[in-house]
């Protein structure tokens, strides 16, 4: 998360043109897709909720999003269980990734595994963002019975969306269209659902300004269904200059990465307030060999009213227990753990913790 401040007053600079130019790029707009919120519609927005904490959620069962969304590896009484450990912490809500090859294979079984979701987490009083698309770990996927996890390896089996296929199969942007518009219409009205998060770290793997295309056209669509819901990609690396500019002028709120240490993570939190006045949200943060701790992360976020979902609930088939360039090749437990809360038996990895956890959220014996 490292930046220059040539680049932070360029940025700058170039989203005060934007505003200023944007009565005329709204005259040659879609009259069907509705503008981005201003800070006003953002901030009335962000009143209504409680603080919201909680964690990116992929049951302890599932490698992927592919293996937690497909029928036959759907896991309802892991999620309510699992659930109920966040529950028990004082979280309200968590960020949950989809995958379009899900939709693709079983549109319908999707939508009806993604109520029986929701119709969980509501029950436990948490609310969900989902996620669209994403530039991270494995380029290709296939629908169906989903990799072992490699032993100590971080995220091993996690896939991205839609990958290299949008690069060598650019028709298959219609597709995606369908796919975002179906879901985001069928819950556009849904309380349930907090955010939706468009696109995570866009331009990641390499990528760079590829991802671009997608980006605009994710924004595009999101704004012609026109839900009741925020519409965000977060912000993660200042080095993409011009998709970090996109997605600050054209998110609903602002929400971002940080997984640096308090200094890093309170200087990203300073910058951004120097960008906008939009609410903030931390969709990711809480690596505990980068010194992004829950005991010096989230009391800064509170204090800030910014949202804070650290990345990880319960260790399990995903390894993020491993760190992002450590692996372990024989498996075994590293002394610290780089993510996640509780073991699969609902025990803490570290109760300190989920004391901190507990004071934080209120959360009272």
């Amino acid at each position: 998360m490292q930046k220059s401040f040539y680049l932070l007053c360029l940025i700058f600079l170039t989203i005060l043109a934007s505003c200023a130019g944007s009565g005329k790029e709204r005259e040659t707009s879609s009259k069907e897709a509705r503008e981005v919120w201003s800070n006003e519609q953002a901030q009335a927005w962000y009143s209504e909720l409680d603080w919201l904490r909680g964690a990116n959620f992929t049951p302890s069962t599932a490698i992927n999003q592919l293996e937690m969304w497909q029928e036959e590896s759907f896991d309802p009484e892991t999620i309510d269980r699992e659930l109920g450990y966040a529950e028990s912490i004082g979280f309200n809500s968590m960020r949950v990734y989809l995958h379009h090859l899900a939709w693709q294979t079983d549109p319908e079984g999707l939508k009806k595994r993604m109520e029986q979701y929701l119709e969980i987490a509501d029950q436990r009083g948490i609310s969900t963002m989902f996620v669209f698309f994403d530039d991270c770990w494995n380029a290709t996927y296939q629908s169906g019975q989903q990799p072992d996890p490699k032993p100590g390896v971080h995220n091993s089996g996690w896939v991205r969306d839609p990958g290299d296929l949008i690069h060598s199969e650019p028709e298959l942007t219609g597709l995606l269209e369908q796919y975002v518009k179906d879901i985001m219409s069928t819950f556009a009205d849904d309380s349930r659902i907090v955010l939706w998060d468009l696109y995570n770290e866009p331009g990641n793997s390499g990528y760079g300004n590829k991802s671009m295309p997608l980006l605009e056209k994710v924004f595009e669509w999101g704004r012609e269904i026109n839900p009741s819901q925020p519409l965000s990609a977060g912000v993660w690396s200042w080095r993409l200059e011009e998709l970090s500019r996109f997605q600050l002028e054209n998110s609903d709120v602002i929400t971002y990465h940080n997984y640096g240490d308090p200094e890093n993570h309170r200087e990203m939190i300073d910058t951004l307030k120097t960008l906008t006045s939009k609410p903030l949200i931390c969709t990711e943060y809480m690596a505990r060999t980068q010194n992004s701790l829950f005991g010096n992360i989230m009391p800064m976020l509170k204090e800030h009213q910014i949202g804070a979902y650290n990345w990880g609930l319960v260790s399990g088939k995903t390894n993020t227990i491993y760190a992002w360039n450590t692996p372990i090749p024989d498996g075994s437990e590293p002394e610290l753990w780089f993510h996640d809360i509780f073991r699969k038996d609902g025990s803490p990895y570290k109760q300190e913790e989920i004391d901190q956890i507990k004071q934080l959220t209120n959360k009272g014996e």
